[in-house]
């Protein structure tokens, strides 16, 4: 999360800092650097309250307060990926190119390149004063079904928002190569999936949606595409509601974000809240209703999206069963996103009818 973690803790307790500086050295992020480097961006100060936020397998996430503000530094998982400097990079480049657009996204701050400084390539960004829709959802939201409706249809907007950026203008030109990037993508995902034969223990998906929806998506390919930001990820999950609204305060967690179609955000909305979503949210026609207002795109061709979105995701997810397989991750983990996968993948054949 982007917000504070744990608003409920005291601040500046010794115990949290204590716990903040072990969690930070077994992170390897050592904060008297870090200190320094900030000096050198942002001039004197210095980092008072830390709180890790997240760490692990994930990106960690550090909050802090400099000169009165509540900062948070952004870096990769603890143990790095091959591309997780790159990925540190893109993050930092869609976040400072959305500033003064009307999406909602976290403030940027300063980016760090050099990987002498820390060991991995990181960024600073403002705090953002939100709770995430589904892990944290306050009572007054849980309780009250109509607050849930008009926050599915603020994400909606928001979302719409994105697509509508001039990438071009706004310096992303190179972030991505949009052109011919709809006709990709089922062989992207096709690729994907065969590409977890490299691990000899796993037994394949067996679903006749495997080779059914990238079918059905070489033949209803839209005649038309368009080409803008495309943030990859945009389930409830990455996004921050305001606590006095319900309107979304940002949209978070950019990593997945490149150059492409923006409509398959659109899909992603409606593939990722299939039976997932808090009682009150919007339903499809709703959802795409809102994302039509704000658009500057024609949604006609939305159920291509939709099912688009749905193999991609299902196609990623399957990784991690493929990993399980052969020891690389936890059995109960592969487990419960394979049924996730098989789940997408029955939603789209439901929606090719």
């Amino acid at each position: 999360m982007v917000a504070d973690a744990n608003p409920d803790r005291t601040p500046g307790a010794d115990s949290d800092s204590a716990s903040a500086a072990e969690h930070a050295r077994q992170a390897g992020l050592a904060l008297p650097t870090l200190q320094e480097w900030l000096r050198g961006q942002l001039g004197p100060g210095e980092i008072v309250e830390p709180d890790f936020l997240t760490g692990g397998t994930q990106n960690v996430l550090l909050g802090f307060t400099w000169n009165g503000e509540r900062l948070i530094y952004r870096g990769p998982p603890v143990n790095k990926r091959k591309n997780s400097d790159t990925i540190m990079l893109r993050e930092a480049r869609v976040l400072a190119a959305l500033a003064g657009s009307p999406v909602p996204h976290p403030e940027f701050i300063a980016v760090c390149e050099d990987l002498d400084v820390l060991g991995n390539a990181f960024f600073i960004m403002r705090a953002v004063d939100g709770f995430n829709g589904v892990a944290e959802v306050p009572p007054h939201v849980q309780s009250d079904e109509s607050w849930q409706h008009a926050m599915g249809l603020s994400h909606a907007r928001s979302v719409a928002q994105l697509g509508n950026v001039d990438h071009e203008a706004a310096g992303l030109t190179g972030f991505g190569r949009p052109d011919g990037w709809l006709e990709r993508q089922p062989g992207r995902w096709v690729g994907q999936l065969e590409s977890y034969r490299e691990f000899e223990t796993w037994e394949g998906l067996d679903h006749p949606g495997v080779t059914q929806i990238p079918a059905w998506l070489e033949e209803r390919m839209p005649a038309r595409q368009h080409s803008g930001i495309l943030h990859g990820d945009c389930h409830a999950g990455n996004v921050l509601f305001r606590h006095d609204a319900p309107e979304v305060a940002a949209l978070v967690d950019w990593e997945l974000s490149t150059l492409g179609d923006p409509l398959l955000d659109l899909g992603h909305l409606l593939a990722s809240g299939h039976g997932h979503q808090l009682p009150g949210a919007p339903d499809k026609a709703e959802t795409v209703e809102a994302y039509a207002e704000v658009s500057r795109w024609d949604v006609t061709d939305v159920d291509f999206y939709h099912v688009l979105a749905c193999f991609r995701f299902g196609s990623i997810l399957e990784g991690s069963q493929a990993r399980a397989s052969a020891g690389l991750a936890p059995e109960s983990v592969g487990e419960r996103l394979h049924a996730r996968t098989l789940s997408l993948f029955d939603q789209a054949m439901e929606v090719m009818g």
